[in-house]
């Protein structure tokens, strides 16, 4: 049972052929017309409502018919040729306009157009208004050239597909190539240096940051394919290796390591070794990323120092102020007890002034253990 939508998926394939193949196509059709001696040959496809011409003798201006009122919708659902001696006499045909009205068509054979998975997607025929009889040699000749014609329409539209998935594979090619032009633009603005590292310890990637750190610092050019030993220094091989080692294990690794520049300058870098997994999910390298943290090392000794200056002035209010404090309040009660003595009159006037002092200092303690205690929070 042929299966028509699969059927029509075909024909739809080869509907486009190229101005190329017509020519041959037209030559073809001549051909047949030529040896069976007929006025009528034509190449067509055929789909669920017409029959499209894509070569013909004979048929005019006429490039298509509706499929139910022609002979090949017959010959599309056979293996071989169907040869019609007088259609006028066959009531499959016998009521079609051109066999019952002009040019009033007795004769007809047709051999379907058979595709290489099965499907009869057209067919090439010929037409006659007499009754004829085609020798063997005429049958013969229609079965090799309707193979042909099958295997000209089956390469024109491989060459077609070709081209469109090589035009489509051009396409992506640009495509990818502008995408990895923007990444490497991006890649390269970072100020971060990126090091991309096989399992072998060879360079596979990297930034601009990371070639100009290693030349600046090392006098060595980085460049893909080199060992990482031979564009560093075996001082920071040591010290890369056993991270890297742990990331090809599937850990991340962040260290900050202190390091000397060119200039004998100590810099802070952090450095975060990731493993980098391949479309079977095994660690094909590591991932360098490092980060110069001297700033905000800088930042937070300094932090430090305040906090430790904040503590010896917290040491001070609490113990050095309040104790001269201390010693005049215990003073001034020593006082009050000589009735005799002519100041009494102002003792709670200096009583109170030593206790709002002694308030003061209380408070100043208090916001500078606050401060120290969100300082070292923060």
């Amino acid at each position: 049972m042929i299966n028509e939508i699969e059927r029509l998926k075909a024909v739809n394939r080869f509907k486009k052929l190229d101005i190329g193949i017509k020519k041959d196509l037209n030559e073809l059709v001549n051909l047949l017309a030529q040896i069976c001696n007929v006025p009528v040959a034509l190449i067509s496809l055929i789909d669920d409502k017409m029959q499209w011409f894509k070569a013909s003798v004979g048929t005019g201006d006429i490039n298509c018919n509706e499929r139910d009122l022609s002979f090949c919708q017959e010959t599309i659902l056979q293996n071989d040729i169907l040869i019609v001696p007088d259609a006028v006499k066959d009531e499959r045909f016998s009521k079609l306009p051109i066999v019952a009205g002009p040019p009033h068509i007795k004769f007809y054979a047709g051999a379907p157009l058979i595709t290489y998975d099965g499907y009869a997607v057209g067919s090439m025929c010929i037409l006659h208004v007499d009754s004829i009889e085609l020798s063997e040699l005429q049958i013969n000749t229609m079965r090799v050239l309707s193979k042909q014609v099958l295997n000209l329409i089956e390469l024109n539209w491989s060459m077609q597909s070709l081209m469109e998935q090589n035009l489509s594979t051009q396409h992506q090619r640009r495509a990818i190539e502008d995408s990895e032009i923007k990444l490497k633009a991006v890649f390269d603005s970072s100020r971060d240096i990126h090091l991309l590292i096989g399992r072998h310890m060879e360079v596979l990637a990297f930034n601009k940051a990371a070639y100009n750190y290693i030349k600046t610092n090392y006098g060595k050019q980085l460049k893909t394919g080199a060992h990482l030993l031979t564009v560093t220094n075996e001082g920071f091989a040591k010290m890369t290796i056993d991270n890297i080692e742990q990331a090809l294990n599937g850990e991340i690794v962040s260290v900050d390591w202190l390091v000397k520049t060119a200039d004998n300058a100590a810099n802070w870098l952090n450095i975060i070794f990731e493993p980098v997994e391949g479309s079977n999910s095994n660690v094909i390298g590591v991932a360098i990323n490092a980060t110069d943290i001297t700033s905000n090392k800088l930042d937070a000794e300094q932090i430090e120092q305040q906090n430790a200056a904040l503590e010896r002035i917290a040491t001070i209010q609490s113990h050095e102020l309040r104790r001269p404090v201390a010693s005049l309040m215990g003073l001034i009660e020593v006082l009050k007890l000589d009735e005799s003595c002519v100041y009494n009159s102002y003792y709670p006037m200096m009583e109170t002034t030593i206790y709002e002092l002694d308030d003061k200092i209380r408070a100043i303690v208090k916001e500078s253990e606050e401060t120290l205690s969100k300082t070292s929070a923060n």
